[in-house]
């Protein structure tokens, strides 16, 4: 895999590092097999209601925000390593159960542990990552592992496009069977990077247990990180979720299969550019490329709205250009958010700083949903991209002015050779 890559990041991709991107890899490839797929499961599969199927994945959510700083706290004090095992041995069970689940309470027990698996996998994962890069590769770590992810992904939703029959139950519990085996190969990779997610040895453990949650409150820089970033997510990812494909089969009038196309523009953008963006945002300024992903999700969300108002051939092309620009976005946002975070945190409330990071994920796939139906189903639902690309450039704005309060170091800025 390393062959690849540019020169410059041959370094990067090998030792433990290359085994935890080959974990990362193979963890999306089997998210994508599933990805998408259980309201129809739940609906089209074992025949329950699309009510009832949307307000079980609205109450993952909620789970999500109560357990996420539990998740965060237990890795301070037991080391990621420990909590990531527990949690993929979950995921694995979950999985299993959730294919052969028939009953409303066997798919609400499937649901939670699936649930409670992705909380404690995301943090800790993330712990590893930015203890095993440290300085100048944490960036270009987090960076290359989000291409990789959407490699994965857009990989294993090939797999599952070709396998997938709605007529045909057998093929969605072979997916489900399939992304439980790649999740234990998974945390089989990652049990080989076991010393590397230990717990920290502090002589007053008491003081730190108590001081934890208190401490990161009080941090106002990750507050103010947060709030902007849940602005973004808001207006990012979680809209895209919520209600971008309503609004192309509502709005623009185009078929649900342009879709697809649509998102693999998404896709194949983030893996084309990811590593050119990474020598390009090199040394630069943290909180101005997160304004400019703010900039580029605003413009692409302009350009969605837009593609209502054109003929359906030029619809398209708009669409996928705006895709496009919003994934040039995606690419200045993965390796920078989750670096500034990592290099805030102490080494000993890692783990709540991660956590407190997060819950804006949780909270924009809670509120997202609300927001676009609300606009959606009014008569104003031409409006929705407008207000959704305002407040992409309002967050992006917001966490410029977080710079004031960073060292150049913190902000990303450093010295050219």
């Amino acid at each position: 895999m390393s062959k690849l890559l540019p020169q410059d990041f041959r370094d990067l991709v090998s030792g433990p590092l290359r085994r935890y991107f080959l974990a990362t890899l193979l963890w999306a490839l089997g998210t994508g097999l599933t990805l998408s797929l259980s309201v129809v499961y739940i609906h089209n599969i074992r025949h329950f209601s699309i009510a009832f199927a949307t307000i079980l994945l609205t109450m993952m959510s909620i789970c999500v925000m109560g357990v996420s700083p539990l998740i965060g706290t237990l890795v301070d004090r037991y080391g990621p390593s420990r909590i990531l095992a527990v949690s993929v041995s979950v995921a694995v069970v979950g999985d299993v159960s959730w294919a052969f689940a028939h009953s409303a309470s066997w798919i609400v027990i499937s649901a939670a542990l699936l649930t409670l698996s992705g909380t404690g996998m995301w943090g800790p994962s993330s712990v590893i990552l930015a203890r095993m890069a440290e300085g100048e590769q944490r960036q270009r770590a987090f960076g290359v592992n989000f291409m990789l992810v959407n490699l994965g992904i857009g990989a294993g939703g090939l797999v599952s496009a070709s396998l997938v029959d709605l007529h045909n139950a057998s093929t969605f519990t072979h997916l489900y069977l399939g992304n439980a085996l790649l999740a234990g190969l998974y945390g089989v990779v990652l049990g080989s990077l076991w010393r590397h997610g230990q717990a920290l040895t502090i002589e007053d453990d008491d003081e730190i247990s108590s001081e934890g949650w208190r401490v990161v409150l009080k941090d106002r820089r990750l507050v103010h990180y947060v709030l902007a970033s849940l602005l973004l997510t808001l207006c990012g990812y979680g809209s895209v979720e919520a209600g971008f494909s309503l609004f192309v089969v509502q709005n623009v009038h185009l078929p649900a299969s342009s879709i697809g196309i649509v998102f693999f523009c998404n896709t194949a953008t983030i893996v084309a550019a990811q590593l050119f963006i990474l020598r390009f945002i090199d040394g630069k300024s943290r909180t101005r490329v997160l304004f400019l992903v703010g900039a580029l999700w605003g413009a692409s969300w302009l350009v969605i709205g837009f593609s209502a108002v054109v003929p359906h051939s030029l619809a398209l092309l708009l669409l996928c250009g705006a895709n496009v620009v919003f994934a040039l976005g995606e690419t200045l946002w993965s390796p920078v958010a989750p670096a500034l975070v990592n290099d805030l945190a102490p080494e000993h409330l890692r783990g709540r700083y991660n956590s407190a990071s997060g819950l804006t994920w949780s909270l924009a796939g809670s509120v997202s949903p609300l927001i676009a139906g609300l606009i959606l189903g009014s008569q104003h639902s031409g409006a929705w991209p407008f207000v959704i690309g305002v407040g992409a450039l309002g967050g992006g704005a917001l966490a410029l002015t977080l710079r004031r309060s960073l060292t150049p170091l913190e902000d990303g800025i450093r010295e050219q050779a």
